[in-house]
């Protein structure tokens, strides 16, 4: 069974999903840095390096949010174009305004967009990046598959997520700061009673590690390797077309 933000919700997981972003957007950044300490910036900078030998000009980001992973991405890697796309129309519009503040407008475009129904057609894009959104997908493998058919021949994929730490005492006091500490303090600041609960229900749920690389492969996508970050805490995944 999907594990969802409303559990009370009739609602299917992408429309719970959607409305909990939509909640949470206004504090969305402040909380990701805060309760990450920050460390998030730096997974987000680990996971572009991955692409840049492969200098791609066009960049699709998936659940791109407030454009976070896009603003990286044209940092470091300085592409003709990134296209982000999420279905959350709260969160757009903060990153559009961020977009604005940093002059990013005609870089990098965020537009409403299904990861399951992209809007664009096959053998498009050079690239595509997922940070901390693949497991929200509805549908993990048509997520995926769409994602491979967007892609250019030799085209990449990077996902960042967050993975499950099997270590003493890493396991242990990510389990209590996930499971206590985060939901507390999320609830507190964002106003949504199960937002930050869903965070480490969803993260449990999840495929992590050799299970997500099985994902990939089956949706098509080669030369595909992982590696952990702290301790496990969070995971790259990489895959090409």
């Amino acid at each position: 069974m999907a594990v969802t933000p409303y559990k009370e919700s009739e609602a299917g997981k992408k429309e719970q999903v959607a409305q909990m972003f939509n909640n949470i957007a206004p504090r969305y950044d402040f909380l990701n840095h805060f309760l990450s300490l920050g460390i998030d910036t730096i997974w987000r900078k680990k996971a572009i390096a991955c692409l840049k030998q492969e200098n791609p000009k066009l960049l699709l980001d998936i659940a791109t949010g407030t454009g976070d992973l896009a603003i990286t991405a044209n940092k470091i890697l300085n592409p003709d174009k990134i296209i982000g796309i999420d279905i959350s129309e709260g969160m757009l519009s903060f990153g559009r305004e961020k977009l604005v503040k940093l002059n990013l407008q005609d870089k990098i475009q965020l537009i409403s967009g299904d990861s399951e129904n992209i809007p664009f057609s096959e053998n498009y894009f050079d690239a595509a990046t997922v940070a901390f959104g693949v497991r929200n997908f509805e549908n993990l493998d048509k997520g995926l598959t769409e994602i491979n058919r967007i892609l250019k021949p030799e085209g990449s994929l990077v996902v960042l997520e967050f993975s499950k730490p099997k270590t003493f005492p890493i396991k242990q006091i990510y389990n209590f700061y996930f499971n206590q500490i985060l939901p507390t303090i999320g609830k507190l600041v964002s106003k949504d009673a199960r937002a930050y609960s869903y965070l480490p229900e969803s993260v449990q749920a999840f495929p992590d590690g050799v299970d997500f690389i099985n994902h990939l492969q089956k949706a098509g996508f080669k030369q595909t390797y992982y590696k952990t970050l702290m301790f496990g805490i969070a995971s790259i995944y990489y895959g090409k077309k």
